[in-house]
């Protein structure tokens, strides 16, 4: 007991030592969230959030009688899939096929050069794809002299644009993403790969019954952890390439967010759609927890 009391005294500086992030965070992070409470009242600029009469549920229950709520709710669930998919497959076979390259400053040029999209903001990779699958791009100069076809608007076209918004997210992340699975593939033990040899396998078959079982937990982990991502589509990416025309497909909740908080001076409207879209987040959080602790053996919490 007394040795417990000592401990604690000497380790109280290390308490002090938290003190000044505990504040920053209080002020940046958990005292700006009181301003949710907007989502509740009928917003007056005039009398301020604190002043504004209480609307109750009103804004929530508009939400689920507008129109392009279920649409949204769709874009985002959809987008968010097919991009974790794509994202976890792609980077996984690009960790494959790097791991099976034996020459180093081979290995290290490739992994330096498709590491690079990832640290360009999605201002700048917008304005590179807008110039290259704009009417008068290189894309469409090689179609058209190619086909003889008229250019194709693939900025307005709901088909085209899904898909290039599929390809640029993966062209940006799945060198950064494979590195998770080159470090799984280094710790798998090597002298398998040589038992494997002298019984004659082949790399497919070593690919098979050694390196995906080596694996296999890492990959249900990441595919386990990005459920807590699904609500969120990638607003830079959308935001800096999508228009009007193919509201459809591409509008999801956090660019209807944008539009109704900041174009719409909806201000209370938006803050519902952003409470509500935080709360079933944080439902998927808890879902992906519990299932990571259970097939992926993580535990964060």
């Amino acid at each position: 007991m007394k040795a417990n009391s000592t401990r604690n005294r000497e380790g109280i500086h290390y308490h002090f030592m938290l003190l000044p992030t505990v504040i920053l965070l209080a002020i940046f992070s958990i005292y700006p969230t009181l301003g949710s409470i907007i989502a509740f009242k009928y917003f007056d600029p005039i009398e301020g959030i604190w002043g504004s009469p209480w609307a109750g549920l009103d804004h929530f229950k508009m939400l689920f009688q507008i129109p392009e709520f279920k649409q949204i709710t769709i874009n985002t669930i959809t987008i968010s899939v097919v991009k974790i998919v794509l994202n976890i497959t792609c980077a996984l076979a690009f960790a494959l096929l790097l791991h099976e390259i034996k020459k180093k400053w081979f290995k290290k040029s490739v992994q330096t050069i498709v590491y690079l999209p990832f640290f360009l903001s999605w201002v700048i990779m917008a304005g590179i794809f807008k110039d290259f699958f704009s009417v008068d791009g290189l894309i469409n100069g090689l179609v058209t002299r190619m086909t003889g076809d008229e250019p194709i608007m693939f900025f307005n076209s709901n088909t085209w644009f899904m898909l290039i918004i599929y390809f640029t997210d993966v062209w940006k992340g799945f060198g950064f993403n494979a590195i998770v699975f080159l470090a799984a593939l280094t710790a798998i033990n090597p002298n398998l790969y040589e038992a494997a040899d002298v019984d004659g396998a082949s790399r497919w078959q070593k690919l098979v019954n050694i390196t995906i079982p080596g694996i296999k937990g890492t990959i249900i982990l990441i595919l386990i952890l990005s459920l807590q991502g699904i609500l969120s589509g990638g607003f830079d990416q959308i935001f800096n390439l999508y228009n009007p025309l193919v509201y459809q497909v591409a509008d999801i909740y956090d660019t209807y967010i944008y539009r109704m908080g900041f174009q719409s001076n909806q201000y209370e409207f938006a803050t519902a759609v952003g409470l509500f879209r935080s709360a079933v987040a944080f439902v998927f959080i808890l879902i992906s927890q519990w299932l990571a602790e259970k097939y992926g053996e993580y535990k964060v919490f």
